[in-house]
């Protein structure tokens, strides 16, 4: 059987119900969202004279929930359009409206008998063969079948999303006994492929793996930061990025979650972990006992173990609470030793054997918190899972974690680590030391472009199910690099493609990026059939080093900067006139140059997750990579007669000039950034592959280098003026400064064409000169620096 999924049933609205629907919405999946009848009018329900049997009425529950979820922040939907593939209904009236729909997932309120009640009015209503799944996050799954039918029993599963859905990639699958297999393998399959997640398959145990796992750790960080004293600032310092975790580290994700809920997972923990070794690790610190007292549950409550504020100048002042006094005071910038050691370790994997090597109260409290966390993993197998790359998976995904508990201990040296977790008085599992007697030392490997994880079933390394469609560039590094510089690195992909991969900080554009994509052309010319320009870094690219640029305008060095902006636009040329198909991958920040990268690739195939943009205007510049050019020549492909041309040359210049960044791939749509060639990935661990395939694609349809246009329509004077008036209308308005005024003015001079008398067609290097030109001279401008110091310093634009 080929089963498809058209439409979806969600029954509750709530915020993870709400939010489920948009998540199928985003990939065109018509979904039906249902829930309870409110139990009496409102005042304003009664004012408009509506009855009990009014349809505003009986579905407000469901549509305010939906309205609510709509205006989020940030947002559910790619595109606020989607909403019109969610519709809405109630449970008295609609729920025999779920024989339409392919799978029916359950969202109510988490209690067993309610959710038994709602399961029994599914059953008559649904047709065979449909899956039923439960979106619960800790009621045990098989407890919630009793009394259905075999056809019921053998379509149901656990399906625990992570919130919220459309960012957390995690999709926890907790089949029962009776699942049938062929529905957990389709699960796990559609929730990669299609909706982008890491699919993880559970046991049916308390909490899972993410939660089970994730919350061990948080307990560990508070046992640890109260025996040693710690501010909770601090402890965030130490327990945050420099060790691959969330930014939020541990204090602040409790208070962005809900402290309640961390509570309330721990208590359960606690009470349903009977045969559990580290069971007492889950009891409520005196602290959390207090705080749930005073019910101080973070951002919901306005107050947690932080809490904003304004002092005495009416500035905006976050404070952190003293866990001893119990009193918010001012945060204080407490220094490690052993932080100051790694400030210059990019590499996590090096960065860590460094951080719990140290003497300090650091080093002490990455001991104190990651032995007793490796030593509890190795005992949960094959408790809640039954390999290694589960528990990681689950892990990183559910909790932002750049390495799982396994990956990390790996990179500390099994053998060495297994023996300080035993000398710190902590019992790993007994199979880590039996698979070190059997002469294998590391949980993972790497061959041949593909990860291996130690089974503890067969006991030697195997390939981890569901990658043969991975591509990933960690992986093929080491055998595949045919040439690297200090910035880039070019590796083979196979099938007659390679990939260029930046690696600067932020992957920011310089010299040596312009000149790695110079050799990734002339290697793909050569020897090869096609070339993608992708990375697995945390984001594409920050777009150009604003660090040279303010360095040689503060120095008034403008033939470096000419030089340096006429090789940067050969470069974006060599990309769309080379005799090869180069294909993008970008994925999250995708910004100036980066941006402008991209408009200029034969094809785009962005992660759903791209936010991408031309923000040259923040910095006091104009997009002079091409960037200008590009949209100025879309909108001129787009023309009609009459005055049409000149508002819809508007269009693509405000989103230049209001330094616009989509807020996902299909919004990039929207801003004519991506078109109908380009395509999208809902899984970024398949990006590159797509990105590969696309290419080989374009390759075997016969891909012929094109020449440059010379045929592109701009207004000329007329078109300025209109430009030129509104900047003077914004000014006197003041919604804009003198500067962004003059910045303004000449962008409309080279989306217009410059000093032309009339429309007319112009070339590409014509518009080119007009972007440099117009660039060196705000180059010129003490305001534009202002800007890009600014930006630098702080990594937001300033209006000046």
């Amino acid at each position: 059987m080929i089963r498809r999924i058209k439409k979806v049933a969600v029954l509750g609205s709530g915020v993870m119900g709400s939010r489920i629907a948009c998540l199928f919405a985003n990939i065109g999946v018509e979904s039906l969202l249902l829930d309870i009848i409110p139990t009496e009018l409102n005042a304003a329900e009664i004012a408009k004279g509506m009855d009990i049997n009014h349809a505003a009425f009986r579905n407000r529950i469901v549509n305010d929930a939906l309205q609510n979820t709509i205006k989020s922040n940030p947002a559910a939907l790619f595109l606020p359009s989607f909403a019109n593939r969610i519709s809405t209904g109630n449970f008295d009236d609609n729920l025999k409206d779920i024989h339409t729909c392919d799978w029916v997932i359950e969202v109510v309120v988490e209690n067993l008998v309610i959710k038994q009640h709602l399961f029994e009015r599914i059953e008559p209503l649904r047709k065979p063969g449909t899956l039923i799944t439960s979106n619960t996050s800790g009621i045990p799954i098989h407890l919630m079948t009793k009394g259905r039918s075999e056809d019921f029993i053998k379509h149901f599963c656990g399906t625990h999303f992570f919130n919220p859905p459309r960012y957390l990639p995690l999709l926890e699958i907790i089949p029962t006994p009776q699942t049938d297999v062929a529905v957990v393998d389709f699960l796990m399959d559609y929730g990669k492929k299609f909706l982008g997640k890491t699919t993880v398959l559970c046991k049916d145990t308390p909490a899972f793996i993410a939660n089970r796992i994730g919350v061990y750790a948080l307990m560990e960080v508070f046992h640890a930061s109260d025996k040693l004293g710690l501010s909770i600032e601090s402890a965030d310092k130490l327990s945050g990025p420099v060790i691959g975790h969330a930014k939020s580290a541990t204090f602040r994700t409790a208070d962005v979650v809900g402290i309640d809920t961390l509570i309330k997972v721990a208590k359960g923990l606690e009470e349903g972990l009977v045969n559990d070794e580290q069971r007492e690790r889950f009891k409520l610190t005196n602290y959390l006992l207090k705080i749930d007292e005073n019910k101080w549950y973070g951002d919901k409550s306005k107050q947690g173990f932080y809490k904003k504020t304004k002092n005495e100048k009416g500035e905006t002042e976050i404070l952190s609470l003293d866990l001893k006094t119990f009193e918010y005071k001012q945060q204080k910038k407490e220094k490690f030793a052993t932080l100051e050691l790694t400030k210059t370790i990019d590499d996590l994997k090096t960065r860590l054997p460094v951080l719990l090597g140290g003497t300090d109260v650091a080093s002490e409290f990455y001991r104190l918190t990651f032995y007793p966390l490796f030593a509890y993993v190795s005992n949960r197998i094959p408790e809640i899972a039954d390999n290694i790359y589960s528990i990681d998976e689950a892990v990183c995904a559910g909790f932002g974690w750049e390495l799982g508990p396994f990956e990390t201990w790996d990179a500390l040296g099994v053998r060495d680590t297994l023996e300080k977790i035993k000398q710190a008085g902590y019992k790993p599992a007994l199979w880590v030391e039996e698979m070190l007697a059997s002469g294998i030392t590391s949980f993972y490997k790497i061959a041949k472009g593909k990860k291996y994880y130690y089974s503890l079933k067969d006991k030697i390394h195997k390939q981890i199910p569901g990658t043969d469609n991975f591509i990933i560039l960690d992986h093929i590094r080491s055998t595949q690099t045919i040439w690297k510089n200090s910035g880039t690195v070019i590796t083979d992909l196979g099938d007659g493609i390679i990939n260029l991969e930046f690696r600067t900080k932020m992957n920011t554009i310089g010299s040596e990026v312009i000149q790695g994509l110079n050799k990734a052309i002339d290697l793909a010319e050569q020897d090869f059939n096609g070339l993608v320009i992708g990375n697995n870094g945390v984001n594409f690219s920050a777009g150009a080093n604003l660090a040279m640029l303010l360095m040689f305008a503060a120095d008034q060095e403008y033939d470096e900067i000419d030089l340096m902006v006429r090789v940067f636009q050969k470069a974006m040329m060599r990309v769309r006139y080379s005799s090869i198909p180069v294909v993008t991958a970008p994925h999250h920040l995708t910004l100036g140059g980066g941006c402008e990268l991209n408009l200029h690739a034969d094809a785009v195939q962005m992660f759903a997750e791209t936010y991408i943009g031309l923000v040259e205007f923040g910095v006091g510049l104009i997009p002079a990579g091409g960037g200008t050019k590009e949209m100025t020549m879309r909108a001129a492909d787009v023309y009609q007669k009459g005055d049409i041309e000149l508002n819809n040359l508007s269009n693509y210049y405000m989103n230049i000039a209001m330094a616009k960044v989509s807020t996902s791939a299909y919004e990039a749509k929207d801003m004519h950034i991506h078109r109908a060639v380009d395509g999208i990935s809902m899984n970024l661990s398949m990006q590159i592959a797509d990105a590969k395939n696309k290419a080989i694609s374009l390759s075997d349809k016969g891909y012929t280098q094109s020449a440059p246009r010379k045929n592109i329509r701009v207004q000329g004077k007329n078109g300025m003026a209109l430009f030129y008036a509104g900047s003077e209308s914004m000014l006197r308005g003041k919604y804009i400064s003198e500067h962004d005024k003059k910045i303004s003015q000449k962008l409309a001079n080279i989306m217009c064409g410059g000093e032309l008398s009339y429309p007319q067609d112009v070339s590409e290097q014509y518009l080119l000169d007009l972007e440099r030109e117009a660039f060196l001279s705000l180059c010129g401008e003490r305001k534009t620096l202002e800007r890009i110091q600014h930006t630098l310093k702080t990594g937001k634009p300033l209006r000046n």
